[in-house]
């Protein structure tokens, strides 16, 4: 009984694994790739150097570009990455799904290049030299399948206009774009991943995100902000705005989001006295990262909240107040994990009522 259970076990953790890999070796855009290998979708790590292009293009019936790998247990995919290609290559297989062209010289994406091939439903970009003037606003236009879309480390100088309204992914990290416009993403309802960290914005516009009503993770970090950006999506449950240099945080910072968990704001120059003390009074927040900022005490949270990370600051007192307004049988704080290490704290600072307030409490870091 105990072998046939071992089995099992087994047989569980290599399906379990077949389900989902994630590439560890290649930044796109900062969030986890997800490939599902039970829907066929191919992996995404090169090939270069990997297989023999010739005994696969002879044994392969469908046309393959002589800059490329075409595996035949991934019929669909097009491996073009890692080639010092300056251009995409010219009669691409129609039945293309996942176009892999990351690492090349490429500059320009014009609407000839992709004109046979309509079925693509991955197409990444990342790590070119690709330019807004060069990146035509029909290339797209009869992608019609397409749902991730990644251009991660090019030269762009806005968010490219025209983009197929079923789009799932999007991620524009590491470019140069200081400017969305009006309509942008209009049509793209069914957006639930948009990155930008890494790039020139300043402000964002009434319009400017209009049309994103599913989006949950928008990823704003690493751009010129000097305070938090109005008219966001209120559907976002992942807000990241990490290096930007904000001024302060208003009572009405956060207002208007309907189910936020995940905010980041670590690295941003925030005094106490610039943050209002209601501005994290929301009960859906799972998650605050406020570390490697200049804080001297804890804000108030919310007694919801069950992480919170304020390491690396220069905090010297703690208030229980900041977690509980007050201590009962049924009032107290969820917080499990709390980071307050890189602080001027120690556990002899620590208040002798705090473990009633943190009663749930699994890790304390000082």
């Amino acid at each position: 009984m105990a072998l046939l259970c071992g089995c099992m076990l087994v047989l569980l953790c290599a399906f379990g694994s077949a389900r989902a890999t994630v590439d560890h070796d290649m930044d796109y855009g900062g969030v986890p790739l997800w490939i599902n290998r039970l829907l066929g979708e191919p992996s995404v790590m090169s090939l270069q150097g990997r297989m023999d292009p010739a005994w696969f293009r002879t044994n392969n019936p469908q046309g393959c570009p002589h800059q490329c790998d075409c595996p035949i247990q991934w019929p669909t995919a097009l491996y073009c990455d890692h080639r010092g290609l300056a251009h995409i290559p010219d009669s691409l297989p129609v039945t293309t799904q996942y176009l892999f062209l990351q690492a090349n010289n490429i500059s320009s994406l014009s609407s000839s290049v992709l004109a046979n091939v309509t079925g693509l439903y991955w197409l990444i970009l990342d790590h070119n030299q690709i330019q807004s003037d060069k990146f035509e606003r029909a290339s797209l236009q009869n992608q019609t399948q397409l749902r991730y879309l990644f251009a991660n480390h090019n030269r762009l100088r806005s968010v490219p206009s025209g983009l197929p309204a079923g789009l799932k992914q999007l991620r524009l990290a590491h470019n140069r774009i200081s400017s969305i416009g009006s309509g942008a993403f209009q049509h793209l309802h069914n957006l639930t991943v948009l990155l930008l960290q890494g790039n020139r914005l300043q402000t964002i516009s009434d319009g400017e995100l209009k049309g994103l009503g599913s989006l949950s993770l928008l990823d704003l970090s690493g751009n010129l902000f000097s305070s938090i950006p109005r008219y966001l999506p209120p559907s976002v449950q992942q807000l990241y705005l990490s290096n930007n240099s904000l001024s302060g945080l208003d009572e009405d910072s956060f207002f208007g989001f309907l189910d936020l968990k995940y905010l980041r704001l670590s690295h941003c120059g925030l005094k106490n006295r610039g943050i209002h003390s209601g501005v994290f009074n929301s009960s859906s927040l799972v998650e605050l990262d406020l570390s490697y900022n200049k804080l001297t005490s804890i804000p108030t949270v919310p007694t919801t909240l069950q992480y919170l990370y304020l390491e690396a600051n220069k905090i010297q007192e703690f208030n229980v107040t900041s977690f509980c307004r007050e201590v009962g049988p049924l009032s107290y704080s969820m917080m499990k994990i709390l980071r307050l290490d890189g602080n001027k704290l120690s556990y002899q600072l620590l208040p002798p009522d705090w473990v009633f307030c943190l009663r749930v409490l699994h890790r304390i870091y000082i």
